[in-house]
């Protein structure tokens, strides 16, 4: 399935604990529906001692749904509505309020 959110762009929260909270998309996992968003939904992780290293207590991020999340753009400081056009026979992303082009 394709979807409207990339590795790589800069997304708001737009519910849970950390909603209103921007980032940028680490990892996107279509299989589960989720995405990694840097610094987002951060939980602590026990991690236990292997060999010569120590145990510790880890903070790192956890999944979100990828229906919690939308496009930000920073210059206009707003939500991205997401949309598809055909450009030059290419299939491409673009904000639907004012049709910019949202792929490079």
């Amino acid at each position: 399935m394709a979807y409207k959110i990339r590795r790589g762009d800069h997304v708001v929260v737009t519910a849970g604990k950390d909603k209103g909270k921007t980032g940028k998309v680490l990892q996107v996992l279509p299989v589960r529906e989720r995405v990694l968003v840097e610094g987002v939904n951060l939980v602590k992780k026990h991690q236990k001692p292997a060999g010569d290293q120590p145990g510790q207590l880890l903070t790192k991020e956890a999944a979100l749904h990828i229906s919690n999340v939308a496009i930000w753009n920073d210059a206009e400081k707003r939500q991205v509505r997401v949309g598809f056009a055909v450009e030059d026979g290419k299939k491409v992303r673009v904000d639907k309020k004012t049709g910019n082009r949202l792929d490079g």
